[in-house]
Protein backbone atom coordinates (compact mmCIF):
# COMPACT_ATOMS: atom_id res chain seq x y z
CA UNK A 1 0.00 0.00 0.00
CA UNK A 2 1.19 3.53 -0.82
CA UNK A 3 2.10 5.80 1.90
CA UNK A 4 3.12 9.79 1.43
CA UNK A 5 5.58 9.29 4.17
CA UNK A 6 7.21 6.38 2.44
CA UNK A 7 11.17 6.26 3.04
CA UNK A 8 12.26 3.53 0.95
CA UNK A 9 11.15 0.71 3.26
CA UNK A 10 7.68 -0.69 3.76
CA UNK A 11 5.43 -2.71 5.96
CA UNK A 12 4.09 -6.41 4.96
CA UNK A 13 0.90 -6.50 3.65
CA UNK A 14 -0.02 -8.24 6.36
CA UNK A 15 0.83 -5.76 8.77
CA UNK A 16 -0.20 -3.05 6.84
CA UNK A 17 -3.92 -4.55 6.59
CA UNK A 18 -3.76 -5.03 10.56
CA UNK A 19 -2.49 -2.00 11.50
CA UNK A 20 -4.63 0.15 9.20
CA UNK A 21 -7.93 -1.62 10.55
CA UNK A 22 -11.56 -0.26 9.90
CA UNK A 23 -10.12 3.27 9.24
CA UNK A 24 -10.59 3.20 5.09
CA UNK A 25 -14.27 2.72 5.82
CA UNK A 26 -15.01 5.11 8.82
CA UNK A 27 -12.78 7.59 7.70
CA UNK A 28 -15.06 8.25 5.22
CA UNK A 29 -16.85 10.31 7.10
CA UNK A 30 -14.07 12.47 7.94
CA UNK A 31 -13.39 13.56 4.52
CA UNK A 32 -15.48 16.56 4.13
CA UNK A 33 -13.83 17.58 7.42
CA UNK A 34 -10.32 17.10 6.37
CA UNK A 35 -10.76 19.06 3.61
CA UNK A 36 -12.05 21.92 6.08
CA UNK A 37 -8.66 21.69 8.20
CA UNK A 38 -6.81 21.55 5.44
CA UNK A 39 -8.28 24.98 3.41
CA UNK A 40 -7.67 26.61 7.44
CA UNK A 41 -4.19 25.22 7.28
CA UNK A 42 -2.89 26.64 4.23
CA UNK A 43 -4.52 30.00 4.98
CA UNK A 44 -2.19 30.53 7.46
CA UNK A 45 0.55 28.78 5.73
CA UNK A 46 0.40 31.73 3.40
CA UNK A 47 0.40 34.51 5.98
CA UNK A 48 3.39 33.39 7.88
CA UNK A 49 5.02 33.24 4.11
CA UNK A 50 5.16 29.44 3.61
CA UNK A 51 2.77 29.81 0.46
CA UNK A 52 2.82 32.03 -2.35
CA UNK A 53 -0.20 33.84 -2.99
CA UNK A 54 -0.23 31.72 -6.08
CA UNK A 55 0.37 28.60 -4.55
CA UNK A 56 -2.37 29.14 -1.67
CA UNK A 57 -4.89 29.98 -4.65
CA UNK A 58 -4.36 26.30 -6.41
CA UNK A 59 -4.46 24.68 -3.59
CA UNK A 60 -7.59 26.41 -2.28
CA UNK A 61 -9.62 25.93 -5.48
CA UNK A 62 -8.45 22.07 -6.03
CA UNK A 63 -9.11 21.56 -2.31
CA UNK A 64 -13.07 22.78 -3.10
CA UNK A 65 -13.30 20.63 -6.23
CA UNK A 66 -12.52 17.66 -3.93
CA UNK A 67 -15.20 19.31 -1.42
CA UNK A 68 -17.29 19.05 -4.72
CA UNK A 69 -16.28 15.58 -5.19
CA UNK A 70 -17.43 14.86 -1.52
CA UNK A 71 -20.71 16.32 -1.39
CA UNK A 72 -21.53 14.96 -5.01
CA UNK A 73 -20.57 11.15 -3.58
CA UNK A 74 -17.46 11.31 -5.96
CA UNK A 75 -14.46 10.83 -3.68
CA UNK A 76 -13.17 7.87 -3.55
CA UNK A 77 -10.72 5.81 -1.77
CA UNK A 78 -8.20 4.11 -3.90
CA UNK A 79 -6.89 0.46 -3.23
CA UNK A 80 -3.50 1.50 -2.64
CA UNK A 81 -3.88 4.22 -0.45
CA UNK A 82 -3.86 3.73 3.47
CA UNK A 83 -6.44 6.70 4.39
CA UNK A 84 -8.82 9.68 2.85
CA UNK A 85 -5.57 12.07 4.63
CA UNK A 86 -3.47 10.90 2.01
CA UNK A 87 -6.11 10.44 -1.11
CA UNK A 88 -7.11 14.21 -0.54
CA UNK A 89 -2.77 15.10 -0.37
CA UNK A 90 -2.52 12.02 -3.45
CA UNK A 91 -5.23 14.18 -5.68
CA UNK A 92 -3.47 17.62 -4.78
CA UNK A 93 -0.12 16.60 -5.68
CA UNK A 94 -1.36 15.07 -9.07
CA UNK A 95 -2.78 18.29 -9.73
CA UNK A 96 -0.80 20.64 -8.44
CA UNK A 97 2.82 18.30 -8.49
CA UNK A 98 5.08 19.91 -5.75
CA UNK A 99 2.69 22.92 -4.55
CA UNK A 100 0.61 19.70 -3.79
CA UNK A 101 3.38 18.10 -1.24
CA UNK A 102 3.47 21.71 0.41
CA UNK A 103 0.29 21.38 2.37
CA UNK A 104 1.49 19.12 5.20
CA UNK A 105 4.36 21.81 6.74
CA UNK A 106 3.82 22.71 9.97
CA UNK A 107 1.24 19.83 10.76
CA UNK A 108 1.26 15.84 11.42
CA UNK A 109 -0.81 13.38 10.90
CA UNK A 110 -1.67 13.65 14.39
CA UNK A 111 -3.05 16.74 14.58
CA UNK A 112 -5.05 16.62 10.63
CA UNK A 113 -7.01 13.82 12.56
CA UNK A 114 -7.61 15.50 16.03
CA UNK A 115 -9.23 18.52 13.95
CA UNK A 116 -11.03 16.37 11.64
CA UNK A 117 -12.30 14.47 14.42
CA UNK A 118 -12.93 17.93 16.62
CA UNK A 119 -14.96 19.19 13.64
CA UNK A 120 -16.70 16.09 12.89
CA UNK A 121 -18.13 15.44 16.37
CA UNK A 122 -18.83 18.91 16.64
CA UNK A 123 -21.43 18.52 13.99
CA UNK A 124 -22.98 15.51 15.20
CA UNK A 125 -23.26 17.06 18.62
CA UNK A 126 -25.17 19.68 16.85
CA UNK A 127 -27.32 17.25 15.15
CA UNK A 128 -28.00 15.18 18.51
CA UNK A 129 -29.20 18.54 20.23
CA UNK A 130 -31.95 18.95 17.34
CA UNK A 131 -33.17 15.57 17.54
CA UNK A 132 -33.22 15.80 21.74
CA UNK A 133 -35.25 19.16 20.90
CA UNK A 134 -37.82 17.25 18.61
CA UNK A 135 -38.20 14.63 20.86
CA UNK A 136 -38.55 16.87 24.19
CA UNK A 137 -41.32 18.64 22.09
CA UNK A 138 -43.18 15.25 21.49
CA UNK A 139 -43.03 14.29 25.36
CA UNK A 140 -43.97 18.19 26.15
CA UNK A 141 -47.26 18.61 23.96
CA UNK A 142 -48.27 14.64 25.34
CA UNK A 143 -47.80 16.24 29.14
CA UNK A 144 -49.70 18.57 28.25
CA UNK A 145 -52.34 16.73 26.00
CA UNK A 146 -52.51 13.86 28.71
CA UNK A 147 -51.89 15.78 32.05
CA UNK A 148 -55.81 14.69 33.17
CA UNK A 149 -55.31 11.33 32.69
CA UNK A 150 -54.62 9.30 35.60
CA UNK A 151 -52.27 6.22 36.07
CA UNK A 152 -50.72 3.94 38.80
CA UNK A 153 -47.55 5.12 40.16
CA UNK A 154 -45.21 2.34 41.00
CA UNK A 155 -41.90 1.79 43.88
CA UNK A 156 -40.27 -1.63 43.70
CA UNK A 157 -42.65 -3.08 40.75
CA UNK A 158 -45.41 -2.45 43.56
CA UNK A 159 -48.69 -0.24 43.20
CA UNK A 160 -48.13 3.03 45.04
CA UNK A 161 -49.53 6.83 44.42
CA UNK A 162 -51.70 7.93 41.32
CA UNK A 163 -49.61 9.47 38.96
CA UNK A 164 -50.46 10.70 35.49
CA UNK A 165 -49.62 10.50 31.69
CA UNK A 166 -49.07 14.14 31.73
CA UNK A 167 -46.67 13.39 34.88
CA UNK A 168 -45.31 10.52 33.30
CA UNK A 169 -44.16 11.76 29.76
CA UNK A 170 -43.16 15.64 31.47
CA UNK A 171 -40.66 13.43 33.33
CA UNK A 172 -38.78 12.43 30.74
CA UNK A 173 -38.74 15.37 28.66
CA UNK A 174 -37.11 17.18 32.22
CA UNK A 175 -34.60 14.21 32.36
CA UNK A 176 -33.34 15.01 28.68
CA UNK A 177 -32.63 18.42 29.89
CA UNK A 178 -30.09 17.18 32.09
CA UNK A 179 -28.89 15.24 29.10
CA UNK A 180 -28.67 18.40 26.60
CA UNK A 181 -26.48 19.91 29.81
CA UNK A 182 -23.66 16.79 29.47
CA UNK A 183 -23.86 17.39 25.72
CA UNK A 184 -23.38 20.96 26.16
CA UNK A 185 -20.12 19.94 28.19
CA UNK A 186 -19.24 17.40 25.58
CA UNK A 187 -19.02 20.13 22.97
CA UNK A 188 -17.21 22.72 25.08
CA UNK A 189 -14.35 19.97 25.47
CA UNK A 190 -14.37 19.28 21.30
CA UNK A 191 -14.84 22.80 20.63
CA UNK A 192 -11.27 23.37 20.70
CA UNK A 193 -8.72 23.71 18.11
CA UNK A 194 -5.52 21.21 18.33
CA UNK A 195 -3.98 21.74 15.11
CA UNK A 196 -0.72 23.28 14.87
CA UNK A 197 0.18 20.82 17.96
CA UNK A 198 2.10 18.75 15.35
CA UNK A 199 2.90 15.16 17.05
CA UNK A 200 2.31 16.78 20.26
CA UNK A 201 5.26 18.74 20.52
CA UNK A 202 4.74 21.71 18.15
CA UNK A 203 7.23 22.64 15.47
CA UNK A 204 9.66 25.28 14.21
CA UNK A 205 7.26 26.95 11.82
CA UNK A 206 6.56 30.28 12.88
CA UNK A 207 2.93 28.92 12.68
CA UNK A 208 -0.68 31.68 13.63
CA UNK A 209 -2.78 28.73 15.63
CA UNK A 210 -5.31 31.89 16.65
CA UNK A 211 -5.52 32.39 13.00
CA UNK A 212 -6.61 28.57 12.35
CA UNK A 213 -8.94 28.73 15.80
CA UNK A 214 -10.65 31.49 14.25
CA UNK A 215 -11.27 29.99 10.80
CA UNK A 216 -12.43 26.98 12.28
CA UNK A 217 -14.54 28.59 14.86
CA UNK A 218 -13.51 27.04 17.73
CA UNK A 219 -13.53 28.52 20.99
CA UNK A 220 -9.93 28.25 21.73
CA UNK A 221 -6.99 26.77 20.96
CA UNK A 222 -5.71 23.60 22.97
CA UNK A 223 -2.80 25.97 23.70
CA UNK A 224 -0.24 22.94 25.12
CA UNK A 225 0.33 21.57 22.20
CA UNK A 226 1.37 18.10 24.90
CA UNK A 227 -2.47 18.50 26.07
CA UNK A 228 -3.86 18.80 22.62
CA UNK A 229 -2.83 15.39 21.82
CA UNK A 230 -3.66 14.26 25.39
CA UNK A 231 -7.06 15.34 24.09
CA UNK A 232 -7.50 12.46 21.88
CA UNK A 233 -9.04 9.67 23.84
CA UNK A 234 -10.41 12.35 26.52
CA UNK A 235 -12.77 13.88 23.79
CA UNK A 236 -14.47 10.97 22.99
CA UNK A 237 -14.94 10.12 26.77
CA UNK A 238 -16.55 13.20 27.43
CA UNK A 239 -18.55 12.80 23.93
CA UNK A 240 -19.48 9.05 25.33
CA UNK A 241 -20.58 10.00 28.62
CA UNK A 242 -22.96 12.75 27.23
CA UNK A 243 -24.64 10.01 24.45
CA UNK A 244 -24.77 7.57 27.99
CA UNK A 245 -26.35 9.81 29.96
CA UNK A 246 -29.00 10.63 27.05
CA UNK A 247 -28.92 6.77 26.65
CA UNK A 248 -29.97 6.12 29.68
CA UNK A 249 -33.39 8.20 29.45
CA UNK A 250 -34.21 6.89 26.15
CA UNK A 251 -33.19 3.29 28.13
CA UNK A 252 -36.01 3.55 30.91
CA UNK A 253 -38.69 5.09 28.73
CA UNK A 254 -38.24 2.21 26.20
CA UNK A 255 -38.55 -0.17 28.78
CA UNK A 256 -41.80 1.56 30.38
CA UNK A 257 -43.55 1.70 27.02
CA UNK A 258 -42.34 -2.64 26.62
CA UNK A 259 -44.00 -2.83 29.88
CA UNK A 260 -47.15 -0.63 29.79
CA UNK A 261 -47.62 -2.02 26.24
CA UNK A 262 -47.93 -5.50 28.18
CA UNK A 263 -52.07 -6.67 28.53
CA UNK A 264 -51.28 -7.36 31.93
CA UNK A 265 -50.92 -3.95 31.85
CA UNK A 266 -52.66 -2.04 29.12
CA UNK A 267 -51.94 1.85 29.94
CA UNK A 268 -50.53 2.73 26.54
CA UNK A 269 -50.95 1.07 23.07
CA UNK A 270 -49.78 1.22 19.29
CA UNK A 271 -51.32 0.88 16.11
CA UNK A 272 -50.63 -3.02 14.70
CA UNK A 273 -48.14 -1.72 11.93
CA UNK A 274 -45.95 -0.21 14.51
CA UNK A 275 -45.47 -3.50 15.97
CA UNK A 276 -44.86 -7.24 15.13
CA UNK A 277 -45.89 -10.47 15.52
CA UNK A 278 -45.37 -14.08 17.10
CA UNK A 279 -44.22 -17.34 14.12
CA UNK A 280 -46.70 -19.34 16.46
CA UNK A 281 -49.64 -16.94 18.18
CA UNK A 282 -51.76 -15.54 15.96
CA UNK A 283 -52.28 -12.78 18.89
CA UNK A 284 -49.25 -11.06 19.61
CA UNK A 285 -48.24 -7.52 19.15
CA UNK A 286 -44.46 -7.32 20.48
CA UNK A 287 -42.71 -4.34 21.20
CA UNK A 288 -39.94 -4.98 19.19
CA UNK A 289 -39.26 -1.44 18.45
CA UNK A 290 -39.01 -0.44 22.24
CA UNK A 291 -36.86 -3.59 23.22
CA UNK A 292 -34.69 -2.82 20.44
CA UNK A 293 -33.72 0.56 21.28
CA UNK A 294 -33.60 -0.36 25.09
CA UNK A 295 -30.91 -3.10 23.75
CA UNK A 296 -29.18 -0.32 21.38
CA UNK A 297 -28.93 1.87 24.44
CA UNK A 298 -27.25 -0.57 26.72
CA UNK A 299 -24.86 -0.90 24.22
CA UNK A 300 -24.46 2.89 23.98
CA UNK A 301 -23.79 3.08 27.58
CA UNK A 302 -20.89 0.88 27.21
CA UNK A 303 -18.94 2.97 25.36
CA UNK A 304 -17.91 4.76 27.95
CA UNK A 305 -16.32 2.24 29.61
CA UNK A 306 -14.44 0.84 26.61
CA UNK A 307 -12.84 3.80 25.90
CA UNK A 308 -11.40 4.53 29.27
CA UNK A 309 -10.34 0.58 29.04
CA UNK A 310 -8.67 1.49 25.51
CA UNK A 311 -7.12 4.86 26.83
CA UNK A 312 -6.30 4.16 30.56
CA UNK A 313 -2.64 2.87 30.13
CA UNK A 314 -1.07 4.42 27.96
CA UNK A 315 1.61 7.53 28.20
CA UNK A 316 1.10 11.13 26.97
CA UNK A 317 2.24 11.14 23.29
CA UNK A 318 0.41 9.63 20.15
CA UNK A 319 0.08 5.69 20.15
CA UNK A 320 -1.49 3.68 17.18
CA UNK A 321 -3.94 2.33 20.07
CA UNK A 322 -6.28 5.82 19.63
CA UNK A 323 -6.98 4.35 16.30
CA UNK A 324 -9.45 2.18 17.39
CA UNK A 325 -11.78 5.52 19.35
CA UNK A 326 -13.57 5.56 16.14
CA UNK A 327 -14.34 1.49 16.37
CA UNK A 328 -15.88 2.42 18.94
CA UNK A 329 -17.65 6.32 18.92
CA UNK A 330 -18.73 6.40 15.16
CA UNK A 331 -21.35 3.16 15.92
CA UNK A 332 -22.77 4.39 18.61
CA UNK A 333 -23.49 7.80 17.13
CA UNK A 334 -25.26 6.18 14.53
CA UNK A 335 -27.35 4.30 17.06
CA UNK A 336 -27.88 7.39 18.85
CA UNK A 337 -29.77 9.43 15.93
CA UNK A 338 -31.49 5.92 15.20
CA UNK A 339 -32.86 5.54 18.68
CA UNK A 340 -34.17 9.34 18.96
CA UNK A 341 -35.65 9.40 15.46
CA UNK A 342 -37.35 6.11 16.59
CA UNK A 343 -38.34 7.23 19.73
CA UNK A 344 -40.16 10.73 18.38
CA UNK A 345 -41.66 8.76 15.03
CA UNK A 346 -43.40 6.20 17.84
CA UNK A 347 -44.64 8.67 20.17
CA UNK A 348 -46.59 10.24 16.92
CA UNK A 349 -48.95 7.13 17.27
CA UNK A 350 -48.79 6.55 21.57
CA UNK A 351 -52.30 6.56 22.82
CA UNK A 352 -52.91 6.31 26.26
CA UNK A 353 -55.91 4.43 28.38
CA UNK A 354 -58.05 6.91 29.37
CA UNK A 355 -59.42 4.73 32.24
CA UNK A 356 -57.04 2.63 34.47
CA UNK A 357 -57.87 3.58 37.57
CA UNK A 358 -61.38 2.15 36.84
CA UNK A 359 -59.98 -1.59 37.69
CA UNK A 360 -60.35 -2.75 41.27
CA UNK A 361 -56.83 -3.05 41.27
CA UNK A 362 -55.61 0.02 41.84
CA UNK A 363 -58.00 0.80 44.84
CA UNK A 364 -54.49 0.93 47.08
CA UNK A 365 -53.47 3.48 44.94
CA UNK A 366 -54.99 6.04 47.38
CA UNK A 367 -54.08 4.92 50.85
CA UNK A 368 -51.87 7.83 51.10
CA UNK A 369 -54.25 10.27 49.47
CA UNK A 370 -57.08 9.26 52.65
CA UNK A 371 -53.98 9.43 55.19
CA UNK A 372 -53.21 13.35 54.10
CA UNK A 373 -57.77 13.72 54.20
CA UNK A 374 -57.17 13.06 57.58
CA UNK A 375 -54.50 14.91 58.36
CA UNK A 376 -55.56 17.69 56.89
CA UNK A 377 -59.58 17.36 57.33
CA UNK A 378 -59.96 15.79 60.36
CA UNK A 379 -56.88 17.06 62.16
CA UNK A 380 -55.19 13.43 63.14
CA UNK A 381 -51.54 13.04 63.54
CA UNK A 382 -49.54 11.30 60.61
CA UNK A 383 -48.86 8.71 61.64
CA UNK A 384 -51.76 7.74 63.47
CA UNK A 385 -53.91 8.36 60.42
CA UNK A 386 -51.08 5.77 58.43
CA UNK A 387 -52.11 3.34 61.25
CA UNK A 388 -55.55 3.51 61.10
CA UNK A 389 -55.76 3.08 57.26
CA UNK A 390 -52.88 0.54 57.55
CA UNK A 391 -55.64 -1.20 59.71
CA UNK A 392 -58.24 -1.13 57.20
CA UNK A 393 -56.39 -1.89 54.18
CA UNK A 394 -55.53 -5.50 56.23
CA UNK A 395 -58.86 -6.21 57.30
CA UNK A 396 -60.45 -5.22 53.10
CA UNK A 397 -62.44 -2.32 54.52
CA UNK A 398 -60.50 0.32 52.94
CA UNK A 399 -62.35 2.63 50.46
CA UNK A 400 -61.07 6.07 49.03
CA UNK A 401 -63.72 8.43 47.58
CA UNK A 402 -61.73 12.06 47.68
CA UNK A 403 -60.76 14.02 45.05
CA UNK A 404 -56.95 14.29 43.92
CA UNK A 405 -55.71 17.84 45.29
CA UNK A 406 -51.65 17.88 44.11
CA UNK A 407 -50.87 21.71 44.07
CA UNK A 408 -47.05 21.90 44.88
CA UNK A 409 -44.51 22.30 42.09
CA UNK A 410 -43.94 19.20 39.74
CA UNK A 411 -47.01 17.28 40.90
CA UNK A 412 -50.26 15.99 38.88
CA UNK A 413 -51.54 19.28 39.38
CA UNK A 414 -48.70 21.92 38.91
CA UNK A 415 -46.69 19.79 35.60
CA UNK A 416 -44.54 23.24 35.23
CA UNK A 417 -44.42 22.55 31.31
CA UNK A 418 -43.37 26.11 30.87
CA UNK A 419 -40.81 26.26 33.54
CA UNK A 420 -38.94 22.57 32.30
CA UNK A 421 -38.84 24.14 28.63
CA UNK A 422 -37.33 27.34 30.07
CA UNK A 423 -34.30 24.94 31.26
CA UNK A 424 -34.41 22.96 27.76
CA UNK A 425 -34.32 26.81 25.99
CA UNK A 426 -31.24 27.59 28.39
CA UNK A 427 -29.35 24.25 28.15
CA UNK A 428 -29.65 23.93 24.27
CA UNK A 429 -28.45 27.04 23.75
CA UNK A 430 -24.80 26.60 22.51
CA UNK A 431 -23.11 26.77 19.00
Amino acid sequence: MATLWNKGTSCTEKVETFTVGNDRILDARLAKYDVIGSKAHIAMLKKVGLLEDMEHKSLDEALDGIAAMIEAGDFKLEDDVEDIHSQIELLLTRKLGDVGKKIHSGRSRNDQVLVDIKLFLRDELKQVREEILTLFGKLQELSEKNKDILMPGYTHAQIAMPSSFGLWFGAYAEALVDDMYMLRGAYEVVNRNPLGSAAGYGNSFPLDRKMTTELLGFASPDYNSIAAQMSRGKTEKCVASALGSLALTLNKFAADCCQYMCPNFGFIKFPDNLTTGSSIMPHKKNPDVWEIIRGRCNRILSAENEISLLCSNMPHGYHRDYQLLKDILFPVLENVHSCLDMTSYMLGYIEVNKNILDNSLYTHLFTVEEVNRRVLEEGVPFREAYRQVGIEVNEGKFSYRGELHHTHIGSIGNLCNKEIAELMQNASDWA
